[in-house]
């Protein structure tokens, strides 16, 4: 009795911790696999990255709540490394991310991943989300992807096509579209029923039905969870010096470091506990990648679907996210085999509904009616995604927004008085900026040149140095025709 009391003491929170724990590891059990998959590394790869994300990040200080794992974000990036690097570089790549965002975190930077334009995230997410939406029709209807971006989007009605005459492509098409049933109408049925996470519960009934059958359906290839880690060799390290690995290094850091922030702002609206503390969170979520490359699995970010998961089961601490990364530990060590029972539709269905996610539809109706440069930003950076690569889609939505945000902080408004008798007034208010010169000056000089003028910059916030020589010089232009000199009029 005395030892459950002191138990209860230290962990006052324990009950609810384990019962959300048990949530969150359910909920994650399939989105790691079916991350994995996608990405084209072993299943078990998945699994690493969730149990490293729960045991090793989750002891960390940052968010005590937020759950961390392989991500649907990361995917696409992910699949293009390995691709274009190969599997025995990815450890590598991630270790490095993961060294930067412990040195990002050590050096305070996390707070600046909160000035990056929503819009440019959001796209960035919109990008993802359609690439993955493209690239898991493909395995939906039992079909090998095109490796471009437009290449899947473009290849997807011939792939329907060809899928209608076969009965394999069929049956797995079934799977899939019954997976994505599933997932959109489980938040109808009864709370008994909703007790077990959707996404375990579509994966677990097509797996059911697939056996069942007996589909002509592909499962998941299973090569045991030792089987799967291998850590990168030292010449891995060495193609570093490559540009293009480089590159893909700063990539994979901005990206992952951006999309954990912005989950962990997300997840502090979800709770009234205590708030993140961004640049420990970053160094968290560095530390374990570091892990992850070391064990040559998956990089990792913060889930706000697992950490929405965790807070909505009623956790308390971090030990619930600590007892998930054990379940999934105990699931990979003790049963693996049942993961090759999983149909590789089922996990495409899971993707393709979480991709869906990531497409802010009606963020960009609103955005188009109140804010159309946001709105332009955040459509340009997932096309820009789609059409040409990830890191270069993300570096062209940055640069939009920069843009965008330098043309509006030069807005500039020129009113003309003109009474008809005595000197024209002109005034000059906002900021004037040499973006906006050439309009000033085409509306100046329209002034006559045989009246009087006097110009007005009080109502100005900022005038440079091009700005002020020009408005300066035709002052004396206009002075110079033989009219009153421009009286020129600024703040007190």
């Amino acid at each position: 009795m005395t030892d459950n009391r002191t138990l209860i003491s230290r962990f006052p929170y324990l009950k609810q911790d384990f019962a959300a724990s048990l949530v969150v590891f359910l909920v994650a059990l399939p989105l790691c696999v079916g991350v994995a998959v996608a990405s084209g590394v072993p299943a078990e790869l998945g699994l690493v990255t969730g149990i490293v994300g729960g045991i090793v990040t989750g002891l960390m200080r940052g968010s005590s709540l937020q759950v961390s794992g392989p991500a649907a974000g990361m995917t696409v990036l992910v699949f293009e490394a390995v691709k274009e690097f190969g599997l025995p570089v990815l450890g590598a790549i991630v270790l490095m991310a993961g060294a930067l965002q412990v040195a990002m975190g050590l050096l305070r930077l996390g707070r600046y991943f909160r000035a990056i334009s929503v819009s440019v995230v959001e796209g960035m997410l919109a990008g993802i989300g359609l690439v993955i939406i493209a690239g898991q029709l493909y395995p939906a209807l039992a079909a090998k992807a095109p490796d471009s971006g437009l290449g899947k989007i473009a290849g997807v009605p011939g792939a329907f096509l060809d899928a209608l005459g076969d009965t394999g492509a069929l049956a797995s098409l079934a799977v899939a579209a019954g997976t994505i049933a599933v997932l959109l109408l489980w938040k109808h049925t009864p709370a008994r029923v909703r007790a077990v996470p959707g996404p375990l519960a579509a994966v677990g009934l097509a797996t059911l039905a697939a056996f069942a059958l007996d589909l002509p359906v592909a499962t998941v290839e299973v090569r045991g969870l030792l089987g799967s880690i291998q850590p990168p060799p030292l010449s891995a390290f060495g193609e570093l010096a490559g540009v293009g690995l480089l590159g893909t290094v700063v990539a994979f850091t901005l990206i992952a470091s951006a999309e954990s922030l912005f989950s962990a702002a997300a997840v502090d609206r979800l709770h009234s506990g205590p708030r993140t503390q961004y640049n420990k969170e970053l160094v968290a979520q560095g530390a374990g990648n570091m892990v992850c490359g070391v064990l040559g699995a998956l990089p990792m970010t913060a889930v706000i679907v697992r950490s929405a998961a965790n807070v909505q089961a009623g956790a308390r601490t971090k030990a619930s996210r600590v007892m998930h990364g054990v379940w999934l530990l105990l699931f990979a060590a003790l049963l693996p085999d049942v993961l090759a029972y999983i149909p590789v539709p089922a996990l495409a269905g899971i993707l393709i509904h979480a991709g869906a996610k990531l497409v802010p539809l009606r963020a960009l109706t609103v955005l188009w009616r109140e804010h159309r440069g946001e709105a332009l930003v955040l459509a340009t950076t997932a096309v820009s995604i789609v059409a040409v690569s990830m890191f270069e889609g993300v570096l062209i939505g940055l640069a939009l927004a920069v843009v965008k945000t330098a043309w509006e902080a030069s807005h500039v408004k020129l009113e003309i008085v003109d009474m008809g008798a005595g000197p024209i007034e002109a005034h000059l208010s906002g900021n004037a900026t040499f973006l906006r010169l050439p309009k000033i000056l085409d509306s100046l000089e329209a002034l006559p040149q045989d009246r009087p003028v006097r110009l007005d910059l009080s109502g100005l916030h900022h005038l440079d140095h091009a700005c002020r020589t020009a408005l300066e010089n035709w002052a004396a232009r206009h002075s110079a025709a033989g009219t009153e000199p421009v009286k020129l009029v600024t703040a007190a």
